[in-house]
Parts: structure tokens; C-alpha cells; sequence
């Protein structure tokens, strides 16, 4: 049996959970995500790799996708409203999320819910009930609801609901155990005691998790600041991304992401600073671990390859994808036909930046057309293109 020393990094309410999850007796462990991004990334491989550990423990996850959670949006760590998804656009992230959570746990001890079940069915009387359960002055601790409030601004009816209603799933669930960022402690606990006033039996221990930095080393990580890594990034860009973080973040890295112990940390943080370890190295050692973990070691072997030859030799690869158009065509009907990019929006910030170029010529214009019969585009640090014009 597993000890809970292996499980690193967190914070559990109340302390004596840790005998419960080293009893051997099997706890449902709630974790949720609302599908507010396509794609799943590393912060929250953080809660997901303890999940996975759990699991070899005996444990069970119920894994919850918010899908009606997510027409709220998490107000959490938020300055101002977050503007409500398209039920299109929930169930295609529903949908992707569902696939990649299954690269991590395993699918024989996860039962997958989506919340939408049980909260569309709420009546007005039993959402009057739940607000019941709660008051304002305890919403009003939280810090993002307090800052906003301070500064005057926007605080929406419907963001005081939502953490009623992720905390009701823990009452539907009777999870034993919520898991989360360090930033979900509010509404965790908020799930833990509406399980008390419902009376339904379980009170949740929580556990809290560290928030991963993004790759640019200042905010959390996140699709909509594009400083994330998905978990379906292709392996040269997954590796190249895990290249570009800053030193300083690091040690965060490795100790919220892989296995190594403690004191390897350490000693490579102390070589590191007395300048006998090269950062780089290190990031090297990361990328390839992240990359085998998610692919196999082949791939991470051909991303450090290519790297090499993209960044270190300043060479184009052989192997870089091939686009074949039929006429001239625009950069931005370009990135958009082919998916290149999410949108011509992303292509014109890229482009502000001096981020895209053709043959080493930066673009200034998103509309220029492509009229050679070859020519290598550019779209980043990572993005390579062959563009071939049919003749």
C-alpha cells in the first residue's frame, strides 16, 4: 500500500484524512472541470497526476465535467464577469475533455458525470432552498468577490450561485474526498458544508493543490492568457514550450510534475544557482519526461531532435508539415482554412508582434497574399509550414 507520503505538495482539511486514505478503505474522490477551453493542459496534470496516484491506492475518482457549471464560469481568481459559452461550444470542449482525461486516470476507477444531469432539473423552489444554505457576508470572504466589490465593480447574482452549485455536486455525489487548486479552497469547502446541511450522510475532506504557473512564469496557467501547454499539443511543440519557460519557475515544474524526489530537487536547484548545472539541461531532462509521459519515448526523442535543429543549428527540419494550395491565397484565409490558428484574431496579435514570417520576412499584413511556388512560413517559435502553390 501506498503511503500518503508519496502524495506531495497538498494541504488536507481535516488533517486526519490522511489515516482515511491509508486505511485501504475506498473513497470517492470528487475532482471537476468545467469545459471553459478545448483542451485539457499541465495545471491541471497537477490535481490529475495526484488522482492517478490515489487511484493505484484503491481510491475512486468521480470526475465531473461541468458542463452546466460552465454557462456560469468560475468567477474564481476572476477581476471582472466571465462572458457565459455557447451550449456548442460547452459540449465540444465536454466532449474533448471526456477523451483526455483518460491519457492520465484510468478509466476502470473513474466514472465520468456531467452536472448537467442533476442541476437542469432544479426547480425554482430548489434553488431557493440551496441559496438558503449559504449567506452573503461568508461569499463575501472570498478574495476576488471582496477586491471587485472594493474597486466597484460588477459582481454578478449568478457568480454567488456558482459555488452553491459545484458545491451541491458533493451533495449529489456524497464524495468523500474533493480535490483542487489551491485557488478552488473556497468553493471545496463550500461543497463540504452544504453535504452538512443537506444531511446527506459525508462530510468531504478537501485537498488542495499548488497552482502551476504558466510558461510565462507569472500568471496561473491558462488557455485564454496563452501561456498554457495542452495535453494534445503535438510532442515538438509540447517540447519547445517546455524549452521557453523562465529558470525561476523551474523548480515548480518539476516538483508538480514529475516523480523526483525532494532532495534530487533540491540538489539540482543548488547546482543550478552555483552555476555548475545548466538550466537548459534540466529543461531538456522536463520536456523529454513530459513528452514520453503523454506519447512514448520515440517522440520525445524526435522533439529534442527537432528542437535541436530548429533552435541550436538554425536549420529548417525535413519534416515539417506540407501545404498545398491551388491558387494564391491570403495569409489569414490561409491560417483559417487550415486551422493553423483558433482564429484571425490570434494571427493579428501574432502579426502585431512580429511573430509570423514568410522565408524570414516578417509579416506586417494578415491579408498579404502567397504567390511563390514555395515558401516557408512561420507562425511563433514552433510553427513551421512548407507552403507549395500548385502550378
Amino acid at each position: 500500500m501506498k503511503q500518503i507520503s508519496s502524495l506531495q505538495h497538498v494541504e488536507l482539511i481535516p488533517e486526519s484524512t490522511i489515516k482515511t486514505i491509508e486505511a485501504g478503505k475506498k473513497m470517492l474522490i470528487k475532482f471537476g472541470a468545467d469545459p471553459s477551453a478545448k483542451d485539457l493542459h499541465l495545471g491541471h496534470c497537477v490535481v490529475l497526476f495526484q488522482l492517478q496516484k490515489l487511484q493505484e491506492m484503491g481510491h475512486h475518482v468521480q470526475f465531473i465535467i461541468g458542463d452546466f457549471t460552465a454557462k456560469i464560469g468560475d468567477p474564481t481568481g476572476k477581476s471582472e464577469t466571465r462572458k457565459p459559452l455557447t451550449n456548442e461550444e460547452i459540449a465540444i470542449n465536454a466532449k474533448t475533455y471526456q477523451e483526455q482525461v483518460f491519457k492520465i486516470l484510468d478509466p476502470n476507477k473513474t466514472t465520468v458525470y456531467y452536472n448537467s444531469e442533476w442541476l437542469e432539473k432544479l426547480t425554482s423552489n430548489d434553488l431557493i432552498q440551496l441559496a438558503a444554505k449559504y449567506n452573503v457576508a461568508r461569499m463575501m470572504e472570498r478574495d476576488d468577490f471582496e477586491k471587485r466589490f472594493k474597486q466597484g465593480q460588477s459582481i454578478g447574482i449568478h457568480e454567488f450561485l456558482y459555488p452553491l452549485l459545484q458545491g451541491y455536486d458533493s451533495v449529489i455525489l456524497k464524495s468523500d474526498l474533493e480535490i483542487g487548486g489551491t485557488d478552488q479552497k473556497f468553493n471545496l469547502l463550500v461543497g463540504r458544508h452544504l453535504q452538512r446541511e443537506y444531511q446527506v450522510g459525508v462530510e468531504q475532506a478537501i485537498m488542495t493543490m499548488p497552482i502551476l504557473e504558466g510558461t510565462d512564469g507569472v500568471k496561473k496557467m491558462s488557455k485564454s492568457l496563452q501561456n498554457h501547454i495542452a495535453i494534445d499539443d503535438e510532442p515538438e511543440d509540447m517540447f519547445g514550450k517546455i524549452m521557453s519557460i523562465p529558470d525561476v519557475i523551474l523548480q515548480q515544474y518539476i516538483s508538480l510534475l514529475t516523480d523526483e524526489s525532494a532532495a534530487s530537487i533540491k540538489q539540482k536547484t543548488q547546482a543550478m544557482q552555483e552555476g555548475s548545472l545548466n538550466p537548459r539541461d534540466i529543461k531538456v531532462e522536463l520536456g523529454q519526461y513530459i513528452v514520453k509521459r503523454f506519447y512514448s519515448e520515440d517522440r520525445a526523442r524526435d522533439a529534442y531532435n527537432h528542437f535541436q535543429t530548429l533552435f541550436k543549428k538554425k536549420e529548417v527540419p525535413d519534416d515539417i508539415p506540407e501545404i498545398q494550395i491551388g491558387s494564391a491565397i491570403s495569409i489569414a484565409n490561409l491560417v483559417v482554412e487550415h486551422k493553423l490558428l483558433p482564429s484571425k484574431k490570434e494571427l493579428y496579435r501574432l502579426v502585431n508582434q512580429g511573430a509570423v514570417s514568410i522565408d524570414n520576412n516578417k509579416i506586417t499584413d494578415m491579408h498579404e497574399t502567397l504567390k511563390e511556388s514555395s515558401s516557408i512560413l512561420k507562425i511563433g517559435k514552433r510553427k513551421l509550414y512548407k507552403i507549395i502553390l500548385a502550378t
